[in-house]
């Protein structure tokens, strides 16, 4: 085994925060990347600042033996409106009842489509965008830093499939994710509600 050499240094990638954007939201375009499977299913999000362009990756979800509902609770629970493109296996048939993946996770409330897997030009892609300064990572998504120190190829060449659900996520995100990022929508505005009581001669105000 060999550790890959074309990757950037992780030092050069890291990002704390969103600095210098807090403040104007709407800059950032966001998406959803997952990767699923039995024994572990990892999702990424990614959100791009609109003006310089740069992609940071801001937050995960790795866990392992658990159900397609319980995955896509968790899922939602970081923003039900992000869109994001899901790993295209999930096409296939499950080997539990015989129906779509995509579909049980589609039907759990989350809004996907299934993501290119071009392997190598994935890679090269996502090489790419971090060696130019344009893929940035914070230090939040513990299990991405992991497996991208981890991240390998053997003897051959070949990329080593273990350890690489985070990155697989990225670079189905990378390669099709990016052209569909969305703005979070604007907050709807509360509702006031106007209620009268029978004998009073004034009427009230109920947020």
């Amino acid at each position: 085994m060999r550790r890959t050499t074309w990757l950037p240094r992780l030092a050069s990638i890291l990002r704390p925060q969103f600095q210098g954007i807090e403040e104007d939201k709407s800059r950032l375009l966001n998406r959803l990347s997952l990767d699923v499977g039995w024994n572990k299913t990892a999702a990424v999000w990614a959100a791009r600042d609109n003006e310089t362009g740069v992609i940071f990756l801001y937050s995960e979800h790795c866990q392992g033996l658990k159900e397609p509902s319980l995955h896509a609770e968790a899922i939602k629970s970081r923003g039900s409106w992000i869109n994001g493109v899901i790993d295209p296996a999930a096409r296939g048939r499950s080997q539990v009842d015989g129906y779509q993946l995509i579909q049980i996770y589609r039907d759990c409330g989350l809004r996907l489509e299934p993501a290119e897997n071009a392997v190598e030009a994935g890679i090269y892609q996502v090489w790419q965008l971090m060696s130019s300064g344009k893929l940035k990572v914070f230090r939040s998504p513990g299990n991405w830093l992991r497996e991208f120190r981890l991240y390998q190829r053997d003897s051959d060449g070949r990329i080593q499939k273990q350890d690489d659900h985070p990155m697989d996520a990225t670079r189905y995100l990378i390669m099709s994710g990016r052209d569909r990022m969305r703005a979070k929508p604007p907050d709807k505005p509360k509702q006031e509600l106007r209620y009268w009581m029978p004998g009073s001669q004034s009427q009230s105000w109920m947020q």
